[in-house]
């Protein structure tokens, strides 16, 4: 017999999705790590000429400043606002209690970064009460055992619980009836649709169109001469509030990768496949910590004029070995054509992910560089990273403390959400996605 999909169930509340997102986390955490910062305008990140703020409370918004805006116009806005580094070590422990709360209601949890998630409660009602009660109720116990504050959406799906929660912040609740989708939606600006980006919303300007009901209006054959048939057919389908996806509680990730970015340009192919070392020491100290082992390595470089390069490479099997990561990136970047090249940016990046151990039998070559590596773990989880580098990393030039910190990602991703790590020598982006 077919099995029911929990929307066709009879006793299913309508508005059965949460999107439940905490309020300015990282700035929020800062002021509990220290109160004396309480109602002061704080930007977490910025500190390097060359960074950008990953979080700012509301006093900090108030100025103009927002999330992934560059530090030195941050800056100029507020001169008095303080600006203070991440400290991931304490972000992901609260975020691992906030996820301690909202498995508490259901085990339906779907994590989008480490301050917002997905909850399906459509069959937790009988224990907790209506979806939104159940809002209330998850609002109450995170401000009660975590001192943070969140904002709730409650809808028939995904993204309209995801439009609500961003309209109910700071600190509240918005729930989106099934008979009132449209009085919801319709009213607000195109921008607000997934997929309609700057480019999107401009040409749409151009065609007068600028709300969500004025986007509905127009047929789809309409749009899909300007936008393309695929864009259309989703743009016109969430204008009219549609979204099946199911909150999923666990998706493997599809990548890892570290970035970084320097405040003084790279030019020299020493330092720069230095650098490249250092991301591909953790990128594969990641994988090994994750269970993961990588087929294909992309190498990003930035230059100073913005452009921005790719390469990869698919190896003939999956590898965790941080010595196989910089072998790759390191030939990608020699192959490079043309001659000498100012780099703003770097990054590595392990694709294709398998579970590690899957084809571990019979690669003997490399099996030395992994014991090592792994001996290597275990030092570092014991005296903290960089208890032990490569020779070649000896006289790799660092200003202030290591910077240190890791940020899962999903697969909605936010600005102001990117892992990025400041320190006074440069800025680092960590990602498991």
């Amino acid at each position: 017999m077919r099995s029911r999909r929990p929307s066709e169930r009879p006793d299913r509340p309508a508005e059965p999705i949460l999107h439940v997102d905490l309020d300015a986390f990282y700035a929020s955490v800062e002021t509990l790590k220290d109160p004396s910062l309480a109602g002061k305008p704080v930007a977490v990140g910025g500190t390097g000429s060359r960074g950008v703020v990953m979080s700012a409370s509301y006093e900090a918004r108030a100025l103009g400043i927002t999330s992934a805006m560059p530090s030195v116009r941050a800056r100029r806005l507020a001169p008095h606002a303080v600006f203070v580094p991440p400290d991931f070590q304490s972000y992901q422990a609260y975020s691992n209690r906030f996820r301690e709360v909202l498995l508490s209601f259901t085990p339906l949890v779907e994590p989008i970064s480490l301050d917002e998630a997905f909850l399906d409660v459509g069959g937790a009602t009988t224990l907790f009460g209506e979806p939104e009660g159940i809002g209330h109720r998850i609002r109450e116990k995170v401000h009660r055992q975590l001192g943070l504050r969140c904002s709730v959406g409650v809808a028939p799906n995904k993204f309209l619980a995801k439009l609500a929660s961003a309209r109910a912040k700071p600190d509240g609740l918005i729930h989106v009836p099934r008979d009132g989708i449209l009085e919801f939606l319709h009213p607000l600006p195109v921008g607000a649709l997934w997929g309609a980006g700057e480019k999107t919303v401009e040409t749409l300007g151009r065609l007068g169109i600028r709300t969500v009901a004025e986007l509905a209006a127009v047929p789809t054959s309409v749009l899909a001469r300007t936008l393309g048939e695929a864009h259309a057919t989703m743009l016109a389908e969430l204008a009219g509030g549609g979204d099946d996806r199911t909150v999923v509680p666990y998706e493997a990730p599809k990548s890892v990768s570290h970035e970084e970015t320097f405040d003084r340009d790279l030019d020299d192919d020493e330092d720069i496949l230095r650098e490249i070392l250092a991301l591909s020491r953790r990128v594969g100290a990641r994988l090994r910590k994750e269970g993961y082992a990588a087929r294909t390595i992309v190498l990003k470089i930035r230059l100073a004029n913005f452009t921005t390069l790719t390469r990869s490479k698919t190896l003939p099997r999956p590898t965790d070995v941080a010595a196989d990561i910089n072998a790759v990136a390191a030939g990608l970047y020699r192959a490079l054509p043309g001659a000498r090249r100012r780099i703003r940016l770097l990054g590595v990046q392990a694709a294709g992910l398998a579970a590690a151990g899957a084809e571990q039998l019979g690669m003997i070559a490399g099996t030395r560089w992994g014991d090592l590596e792994r001996t290597v773990d275990r030092i570092e989880r014991r005296f903290g990273r960089d208890a032990t580098v490569p020779a070649a990393l000896l006289g790799r030039a660092r200003i202030g403390p290591a910077p240190a910190g890791e940020q899962f990602k999903g697969r909605e991703r936010l600005p102001g959400t990117d892992g990025s790590v400041k320190g006074s020598a440069h800025e680092r982006t960590e990602a498991l996605e």
